[in-house]
């Protein structure tokens, strides 16, 4: 199924929900970053278009809406893989081997960080911080936090995700993978 993506149509998909979420706030320049986070989860990026109709659909300046999704790195600009590996390497993580897991990471999945993998499930990023600290070296997986990360048991992770991505071809939370350890954040108060 091919996803319509013109100005026109993020307005006629968008408009409805984007307005549901407007009556949560004061004012139309606090629900842009929930209106990005919506339109990133239908069409897995944004980009100046995305930021056409958002602009139109709260009627503010499509500055303010650049501005968010160009400052923020939960927003992706371009198209990702179906599984959005963010691996932190602030100071805590740096420490604990984040490095050392970003080199593993890119020999595994044979590519460099900001690529997608040529099969189209992995799409590997840094991050700065996933308020992860204490259970550092972390990652996210799409909106699933894993922390306390080896390299085991990040191609353990890998291995189960290669394996439902080829078993899969619609986008699922790898959220019953080591469930005992995973964290589901609450970006923005909308619902992962």
């Amino acid at each position: 199924m091919t996803v319509r993506y013109s100005k026109e149509s993020i307005i006629a998909d968008l408009e409805s929900p984007i307005a549901d979420i407007r009556k949560c706030y004061a004012t139309q320049r606090s629900a842009i970053m929930p209106a990005l986070y919506l339109a990133q989860e239908k069409y897995g990026f944004i980009d100046e278009t995305a930021y056409q109709a958002i602009s139109q659909i709260l009627d503010v300046p499509e500055i303010w809406v650049f501005e968010l999704a160009s400052f923020y790195t939960l927003y992706n600009h371009k198209k990702i893989g179906k599984y959005h590996i963010q691996l932190c390497t602030n100071v805590p993580c740096m420490l604990c081997g984040a490095y050392d897991l970003m080199d593993h990471l890119q020999t595994r999945l044979g590519i460099q960080k900001g690529e997608t993998s040529q099969d189209g499930l992995f799409t590997l990023t840094t991050v700065e911080c996933i308020g992860s600290c204490d259970v550092a070296p972390a990652m996210m997986v799409n909106q699933t936090y894993h922390p306390n990360l080896s390299k085991e048991r990040v191609d353990e992770l890998l291995d189960q995700l290669t394996k439902a991505g080829a078993e899969s071809s619609t986008i699922e939370e790898p959220s019953a993978i080591e469930e005992s350890s995973v964290r589901k954040s609450s970006s923005i108060g909308i619902k992962p």
